[in-house]
């Protein structure tokens, strides 16, 4: 069934809602849905509704006939902390972290990041991926929308880190499989950039808390490695 985003607190049974300009032009325009055929509302939050469209044109009109909790969303909350690439990997990073779950993405600066926005160009950068997050949230059925955070070094990490979290090191660690177990709640997973981390940065997320986590024997980019840290985490907590 469609899954379309509307704003938390918008929604509840029986009531009556007019949707944006995007949703109804993609429901009238692309999907081609008529008055009476249903689809989901997500507020963003957990929550899902079940409309059926009374009207189409410029702007659609739905009637809410009910309410459910999502039932897509993982029980454990995975957040990405991820290097800033160069180029538009970030760009596939984020559509295929939210894709499969992740929680909240945070970039960060390492010292061997290549991609050094200032403020500026970095917000404009940060507004489009949370758009990419958006879209991929909804295209995918998510009850909810990840948060892109802003910029901050490495350094500023053990103060945003889950109590659980894995940096995937190429020089080795343990297998993720051996550090996680089924029902986890909060796992944060920490990927560098093109370049990996130096020997000091790799000290010092250890020395923070963070373990040193393996993906394999194989050397995997930087826009590979979020990907596969996500999909063995919620194999291992029992999400996948």
């Amino acid at each position: 069934m469609p899954r379309f985003f509307i704003p938390p607190g918008e929604a509840r049974p029986g009531c009556m809602l007019t949707l944006d300009r995007d949703a109804s032009s993609h429901i009238a325009r692309s999907l081609r849905m008529r008055a009476g055929e249903t689809l989901t509302l997500s507020d963003g939050e957990g929550t899902d509704f079940e409309a059926e469209i009374t009207g189409t044109g410029e702007a659609v009109t739905v009637r809410v006939l009910s309410e459910s909790l999502c039932g897509t969303e993982p029980e454990t909350r995975a957040i990405l902390f991820q290097a800033l690439p160069k180029g538009d990997k970030m760009d596939w990073i984020v559509q295929k972290a939210t894709e499969l779950g992740v929680y909240a993405i945070q970039p960060f600066l390492s010292s061997r990041c290549i991609s050094r926005p200032d403020g500026k160009s970095m917000e404009k950068k940060r507004a489009r991926l949370q758009k990419i997050a958006f879209e991929a949230a909804q295209q995918s059925g998510r009850g909810r929308v990840p948060e892109v955070r802003g910029l901050v070094d490495i350094k500023d990490l053990p103060g945003i880190m889950p109590e659980k979290t894995l940096f995937f090191y190429e020089k080795g660690g343990k297998r993720v499989a051996e550090l996680l177990t089924p029902g986890e709640r909060e796992v944060g997973l920490i990927v560098g950039s093109e370049g990996g981390f130096s020997p000091e940065e790799a000290a010092f997320l250890e020395s923070q808390g963070a373990v040193p986590a393996t993906l394999g024997a194989r050397i995997l980019r930087c826009e590979t490695a979020p990907v596969c840290g996500l999909s063995v985490i919620f194999n291992c907590t029992g999400d996948i």
